[in-house]
């Protein structure tokens, strides 16, 4: 065969992709946002409202960070709805990764609300659950419209991490792995993501992977619901036998 011929032949061949991390995404139905909105404005005026300021990362200058009772029965259909989704996703991983994994029981760890104002942050951090294996997610059912806007007013696609161009303010930043400006060229996927918020977005990843939450700017909540779902192995009743 020719150089030239070649150069235009078909060849068959085959893609073998490595992934380094799995997400899910789902978007929630505008009742389940206005039930959690409800919850939360609710529990906001709570005077036993219970404080998770000191024991979650975050910079929450004005706004606060609360704990959900994710067994009270406002929040039962969420629950079950994050939970079925978290089995979703242990078949996603196993499929996707060609993983071996024990059967799984998923459940909620914790459940919990942040309501972020101007200057309001989260640095970078990952997630802790009881069980080995976790699952962690996040949603939000308030943004404030300024985000995802440049501050100029330019076209979403101008956007850059240049000149105060405001391109992720009040971004969710996930980072799985060391990035360089370079690895384009070196044929090296990213291993970070930039997610803008929108409501009723929900995010499903698993709770090693470490995240931070940019600060905004102007008027408005950026309100986010967030959690750990716990993955225990499936205990066969055959060994509860013996």
């Amino acid at each position: 065969m020719t150089e030239k011929a070649l150069q235009t032949a078909k060849f068959d061949y085959d893609i073998k992709l490595l992934p380094a991390v799995i997400f899910l995404e789902h978007q929630l139905s505008p009742e389940m946002i206005k039930g959690l909105n409800i919850y939360l404005d609710e529990e906001r005026k709570n005077p036993k409202k219970e404080s998770l300021n000191n024991g979650l990362v975050g910079q929450i200058h004005k706004g606060e960070q609360l704990s959900m009772d994710f067994e009270c029965q406002e929040l039962k259909a969420f629950r079950l709805m994050i939970e079925g989704l978290g089995g979703a996703y242990l078949k996603h991983f196993v499929d996707l990764s060609g993983a071996t994994i024990k059967p799984k029981q998923v459940g909620m760890d914790k459940l919990w609300s942040v309501h972020s104002y101007e200057g309001d942050y989260n640095p970078i951090h990952d997630h802790q659950t009881h069980a080995p294996m976790g699952i962690s997610f996040t949603t939000w059912t308030k943004v404030p419209e300024q985000i995802g806007k440049t501050l100029d007013g330019k076209d979403p696609k101008a956007y850059n991490l240049y000149d105060s161009s405001g391109a992720v303010d009040g971004f969710l930043v996930f980072t799985y792995g060391i990035n360089q400006t370079s690895d384009p060229e070196r044929l090296r996927p990213t291993q970070s993501r930039y997610v803008k918020p929108e409501v009723g977005k929900l995010l499903a990843f698993p709770s090693w992977m470490q995240h931070a939450v940019y600060p905004f700017f102007g008027e408005g909540e950026r309100r986010t619901v967030a959690g750990n779902l716990n993955c225990w192995d499936i205990v066969q009743e055959d060994k509860l036998k013996n």
